[in-house]
């Protein structure tokens, strides 16, 4: 296909980035909308369609009828983009690879993003600047007076929605430590390789460069974590911004096999097992038991939230994916991840 995407995004949205980044890798033609009242109108008026649930970004894919439907999420988008766009392919070809992909880019988009909005909503730097430039990247011809209630208006609401997140006094200390060592390990692993899974960009790679535009490059406090001591990730996610000019094999080369776990991966996937898995399945039961509080141990220590049913539907399908896999493929899972916890926490 060689039809434009269009799409609403906004420049302080992890997953507008992560997918604009993804586009350019895959060199799929995209038309941007930023989501204010102006761009909207600019962009037709009433030609795009409310999404059911407001997210960013949202996609306008025509239907049987050629009508545009607004469409949300990032991970079944890009999916649909491996169906209907040739080459470039930004799933591993080896299903264990596959399946260690869409858990890599899962804990991106549900946990990673856990500190993202942390560091914007907690820090009184971070959120100065929040406040004022998120409101500009929308607005830019605005004058002062007419930006700062709007400032006012989204730092409110960011900071109120905190509790469904998961930043808050009880669990500060478990983001932040289990950012360092994310840091740590990922900084790790680029020494042995340009990308998660290899030679080239996988879907996991755009979901954690989505959430360190935000980390590493405009929030100041995780911004100079990262350019102090992992100044590596700085440039990875830099260089990750457009990779449309990479060169790619045809061939489909340039992953790692099932065979080639290494141990910085396994590092990787240890931060995974042991706390993301955890914390999805206290969060499946407290939303099965229809709990108003999820209350639970993470990293040894308490962890207080509002439950959140997306993230239960999130266990379903990383469940779902390891089933699919076939009992010889299971056997390469487990024996390549030995150590990480990762067969465990799937069993149990």
């Amino acid at each position: 296909m060689s039809e434009t995407i269009e799409l609403m995004g906004a420049p302080g949205s992890p997953y507008t980035r992560k997918m604009l980044a993804l586009m350019r890798y895959r060199q799929i033609p995209y038309k941007v909308f930023w989501q204010s009242n102006v761009a909207r109108s600019g962009a037709g008026g009433t030609k795009y369609p409310q999404a059911k649930v407001s997210l960013l970004p949202t996609f306008y894919f025509p239907d049987e009828k050629g009508e545009l439907q607004a469409v949300t999420d990032s991970s079944p988008i890009l999916r649909r983009f491996e169906q209907t766009h040739t080459g470039r392919s930004v799933i591993p070809s080896d299903p264990v690879m596959a399946f260690l992909n869409w858990l890599i880019e899962d804990y991106a988009d549900e946990w990673l993003t856990k500190a993202m909005f942390h560091y914007r909503w907690h820090y009184a730097a971070d959120i100065e600047k929040a406040a004022s430039i998120l409101p500009r990247w929308y607005a830019t011809g605005a004058s002062d007076a007419e930006i700062a209630p709007i400032s006012k208006m989204i730092g409110d609401r960011q900071i109120s929605r905190l509790s469904y997140v998961g930043s808050n006094a009880v669990t500060k200390e478990t983001i932040e430590n289990s950012f360092q060592r994310f840091l740590e390990r990922l900084n790790a692993h680029l020494q042995t390789a340009n990308y998660i899974f290899g030679s080239r960009p996988s879907s996991a790679d755009f979901a954690i460069y989505g959430q360190l535009t935000q980390l590493a490059l405009f929030d100041p406090t995780p911004a100079k974590i990262i350019t102090q001591a992992f100044p590596r990730i700085y440039a990875w996610t830099e260089a990750m911004e457009d990779l449309s000019g990479l060169a790619v094999a045809p061939d489909d080369s340039g992953w790692f096999s099932g065979g080639d776990i290494s141990d910085t991966l396994v590092a990787l996937l240890s931060e995974i097992t042991g706390l993301y898995l955890p914390y999805l399945k206290a969060n499946a039961q407290a939303v099965m038991a229809g709990d108003e509080l999820l209350k639970t141990h993470l990293d040894g220590r308490a962890w207080e939230q509002n439950p959140f049913p997306y993230q239960a539907k999130c266990l379903a399908w990383i469940g779902e994916q390891y089933e699919a896999l076939s009992d010889p493929d299971k056997t390469r899972l487990a024996s390549g991840t030995q150590g990480s916890g990762l067969i465990e926490a799937l069993q149990s």
